[in-house]
C-alpha cells in the first residue's frame, strides 16, 4: 500500500503541473469505437465529473451524436456504494461528501460504457485510483452480473507507468484513451 499511496502522491502533482485543457477532438477514437460497436439507443455511457485536474470526459457532450444519448454520472450512496444515475447536460447537479458533483438520485442504471478517471496507468491497463476503491468495488460487483460493461481508462499519456503494484481488488481496464489515441 506504501508503494501506491506514493505513487498517487507523484501522480497527482504530475497531472497539476502538466494538466492542459484538452479539446473535444481528444474523444474522437472512442466515438469511432461507439459507433462501430452500438446500436444507436443502446448506449448508456458513464462519464464522472472532472475535479482536481482530471482531464474533462464533459468535453464529450459538445460531440452532437452524444448528446441525446443516455449518460450516467456516479453517485455514492450510503457505505460509500458507487452507483449510476441518468443526467443531462445542464441539469441540475448536487455536492457530494467528497466536495464532488453528482446527479439527483434517480432510478439507477448499469452503464454499457464506464469512462474511468486515473492517477497512472500501465501497458497492461492496470489503473491507480485515488484510494477509496469506488470503481473497483463497482466493477467487481457488476462485470460478473454484467460482462458487457467495456472499461475506458482516461488520461495524458504522461500518466503512463512502467508497472503499477496491484491487489487482488484492482480490476484491469479494457481500453486507455489519452491524446494519442485509445488503446
Amino acid at each position: 500500500m506504501y508503494q501506491k499511496n506514493t505513487l498517487r502522491e507523484k501522480y497527482i502533482n504530475l497531472r497539476k503541473k502538466k494538466y492542459y485543457e484538452i479539446d473535444k477532438e481528444f474523444f474522437s477514437p472512442l466515438l469511432t469505437f461507439i459507433k462501430s460497436n452500438f446500436k444507436k439507443n443502446d448506449l448508456k455511457l458513464a462519464l464522472y465529473y472532472p475535479t482536481s485536474f482530471e482531464i474533462n470526459v464533459l468535453k464529450l457532450l459538445e460531440n452532437k451524436y452524444i448528446i441525446d444519448k443516455n449518460i450516467l454520472l456516479p453517485v455514492i450512496e450510503r457505505e460509500n456504494i458507487m452507483s449510476f444515475s441518468l443526467w443531462k447536460k445542464n441539469h441540475v447537479l448536487l455536492v457530494n461528501k467528497f466536495g464532488i458533483l453528482e446527479p439527483i438520485k434517480t432510478k439507477f442504471k448499469i452503464p454499457n460504457i464506464i469512462l474511468v478517471p486515473i492517477l497512472a496507468f500501465d501497458k497492461n491497463k492496470h489503473r491507480l485510483g485515488y484510494g477509496k476503491g469506488f470503481y473497483d468495488r463497482y466493477l467487481n460487483k457488476y462485470l460478473k452480473k454484467f460482462s458487457k460493461i467495456i472499461t475506458v481508462g482516461v488520461a495524458f499519456s504522461f500518466q503512463k507507468y512502467h508497472k503499477l503494484p496491484l491487489d487482488n481488488n484492482d480490476v484491469k481496464l479494457d481500453y486507455i484513451l489519452t491524446e494519442q489515441g485509445m488503446y
